[in-house]
């Protein structure tokens, strides 16, 4: 009877396991409404890659490596330091002590194609995979804890598709290496840019204010054309022009006199004293 019934059981779990419509559907068990494998947080390639690359400058991406180096090493100081005193790491440790030697080295790769390529990184998982020798699944880690640690910003995109099928689909991903400013008090003091001096920041004070003192001259139309730009600052320019000749002609047609001021004239009697008539 026993074995009947583990028959019994195993017939009933053995379509469900080879169901290919099942097989198909992501992790979550929902399916997109147009079968299109696009990732949340996804924009159009070809949208926003000229607002999203920088060019580095000559020698940064140096820099940026060198300092990736350095905060894995304070990764580990801060993990060891952690674990002596017994206390749980903070959220911005956590961030640091995220990283791996596979990060770094990913890192490398990405800064070396930030170097070639005067910004534009835009690698498939796959290249990554073969530039560095890890795998797919260290790869997509690697970039989590760089992301997660301020080193680098990940934009996703998507393509349009002809023929049959889904009319979009994933396609690689943006790519910018960045200075992290938040990690920057772990590590050693030449790897933190140096204070402005004391000139250059009354220097700014001292423009910050001329400017102000030079805006508050400005009509309402000047002032909307010299701050904003585009589509906006045309329509605020305009509706500064309308209140600016409202206020010019509030100027030429000022209020009248009251009439007691009009009809009241002092005259000085024969007593010398001064009356209203």
């Amino acid at each position: 009877m026993a074995l009947i019934l583990g028959e019994a059981i195993a017939r009933m779990v053995q379509p469900a396991r080879t169901d290919p419509a099942r097989a198909a559907r992501p992790r979550s068990g929902g399916v997109h409404r147009t079968g299109a494998p696009v990732r949340r947080g996804s924009v159009e390639a070809g949208s926003v890659e000229d607002h999203f690359f920088a060019v580095p400058a000559r020698g940064e991406t140096d820099r940026l490596l060198r300092t990736a180096r350095a905060a894995l090493d304070a990764g580990r100081r801060v993990r060891r330091d952690a674990r002596a005193e017994g206390r749980p790491l903070r959220a911005d440790e956590a961030a640091l002590a995220g990283l791996t030697a596979a990060a770094v080295r990913v890192f490398e790769e990405i800064c070396t194609l930030a170097r070639l390529n005067a910004g534009r990184v835009f690698p498939t998982y796959d290249h990554l995979a073969r530039a560095t020798a890890l795998g797919r699944a260290t790869v997509a880690r690697a970039l989590a804890a760089l992301e997660a640690a301020g080193f680098l910003v990940r934009q996703r995109r998507f393509c349009r598709t002809t023929g049959a099928g889904p009319r979009y689909r994933q396609t690689s991903n943006l790519y910018r290496p960045l200075l992290p400013g938040g990690l920057l008090r772990f590590l050693p003091r030449r790897f933190r840019p140096a204070p402005p001096p004391c000139d250059a920041a009354a220097h700014h004070a001292t423009q910050a204010a001329e400017l102000a003192a030079m805006r508050a001259t400005l009509t309402c139309r000047e002032l909307a054309e010299a701050t904003l730009g585009g589509a906006l600052g045309r329509v605020l320019a305009s509706l500064g022009a309308a209140i600016d000749r409202a206020a010019c002609e509030s100027h030429s047609d000022p209020q009248p006199l009251l009439e007691s001021y009009d009809r009241t004239t002092n005259v000085v009697g024969l007593d010398g004293r001064r009356r209203r008539v």
